[in-house]
């Protein structure tokens, strides 16, 4: 097959690409209130304290900074925050030209999907309202209904990246890729592309 016979897909990193900064956070404080939200952060100190010394890896920290934040809650009370989260919040941290880039990839029939390390609870719900095919982390739900905070499926950050396009898209060779991210969770995902852009993005005049 010919290049110009191959589907083109744009595969976008979310947070601080699509969006100025990173989203769990900010999707943690609308969700708790502020009590719950303090305690939360104060059992977390020493797991973000580790990760940033790299001492502890993004799985694991991801798991016991969800486990001590939203432990034990009800998954569909927190699903509904997620969809509130994202028709709220999360269009005012997302880029505008992150916007124009995603439009001029379906203005020329490209396939779009957001690959990212956050979670299912608010990306689902904005990239269905944008039409966009999501490939993401997603949180453990217990037999009760309640997330545990574990993690449900590989985080989606470095070398999973391109091993979730490949386990939906197929072999990387079958389509033309463009890939955009700003952080080393990134870095494999730019390395397999075609056409790749760090922490930057064309403008709609700079088609390649």
């Amino acid at each position: 097959m010919s290049a110009s016979d191959k589907t083109v897909v744009a595969a976008f990193d979310f947070d601080g690409t699509i969006t100025y900064r990173d989203t769990m956070f900010p999707f943690l404080r609308h969700a708790l209130d502020l009590g719950a939200f303090a305690r939360g952060g104060l059992r977390s100190l020493p797991v973000l304290a580790a990760y940033a010394a790299r001492l502890m890896a993004n799985d694991v920290a991801k798991e016991r900074a969800f486990s001590n934040f939203v432990g034990g809650m009800d998954a569909d009370g927190l699903r509904a925050l997620g969809e509130s989260f994202a028709a709220e919040v999360l269009p005012r941290l997302v880029r505008p030209h992150a916007l124009e880039r995603l439009q001029w990839h379906r203005d020329q029939g490209h396939r779009c999907v957001v690959v990212s390390a956050s979670v299912d609870l608010y990306l689902e719900p904005w990239t269905a309202a944008m039409e966009l095919d999501l490939l993401c982390t997603r949180l453990e739900v217990d037999d009760q209904g309640r997330v545990t905070g574990r993690l449900a499926t590989a985080n989606c950050y470095g070398a999973e990246k391109v091993r979730r396009l490949e386990q939906a898209l197929g072999p990387r060779d079958d389509y033309v890729l463009y890939a955009y991210g700003d952080s080393r969770g990134d870095r494999e995902l730019l390395a397999a592309a075609d056409h790749a852009w760090y922490r930057a993005m064309p403008t709609t005049q700079e088609s390649v």
